[in-house]
């Protein structure tokens, strides 16, 4: 088989990052519209990720996050977006690169994305202090090419989909 020199494998992966992206300034403007709301899966190693040490610490590689009822000032950009979330009462402004989302669900309609993320311990650590968080600037790292997800024994948490419904 020839080599794929175009690398087109790489060129879909950016474009379906671009279709969260569109959606994602699109919410950012109107609003979640109708019953649609996202759930993202993000690499919390990966380079650029901005959040709390507490979380990290919390979500060591893979965290979700729920865009529904509950959230604040989104800012979408070119390299990726900041929301603000609650988590356990406390307040938490996340930057998370486009480059570090594995996973883009929006149940109300059955549509999903899956990507393939760099792996994290290649690049940067991902900035987490809040002295740091003051300072850094976001990382328009790409994902790079034939990343696998091991997962590890490091207390990666997983949630059900069904503890985020509303009872």
């Amino acid at each position: 088989m020839a080599q794929d020199h175009i690398r087109y494998d790489i060129l879909a992966q950016e474009a379906l990052r671009g279709v969260v992206k569109k959606v994602l300034t699109e919410v950012s403007r109107t609003g979640l519209p109708g019953d649609h709301h996202f759930f993202i899966s993000f690499m919390t190693q990966a380079p650029g990720v901005r959040l709390s040490q507490k979380l990290l610490g919390q979500y060591e590689n893979e965290m979700t996050i729920v865009l529904q009822n509950q959230f604040w000032d989104l800012k979408v950009s070119e390299t990726g977006f900041e929301v603000g979330l609650s988590f356990d009462g406390i307040n938490e402004l996340l930057f998370i690169p486009y480059s570090a989302i594995k996973g883009f669900f929006d149940p109300s309609v059955q549509f999903g994305l899956q990507f393939e993320v760099a792996d994290a311990k290649s690049g940067p650590r991902a900035v987490t202090t809040d002295d740091e968080l003051a300072d850094a600037e976001p990382d328009a790292a790409e994902a790079a090419d034939d990343a696998e997800d091991k997962p590890e024994a490091t207390g990666e948490k997983v949630v059900s989909l069904d503890s985020f419904r509303k009872k």
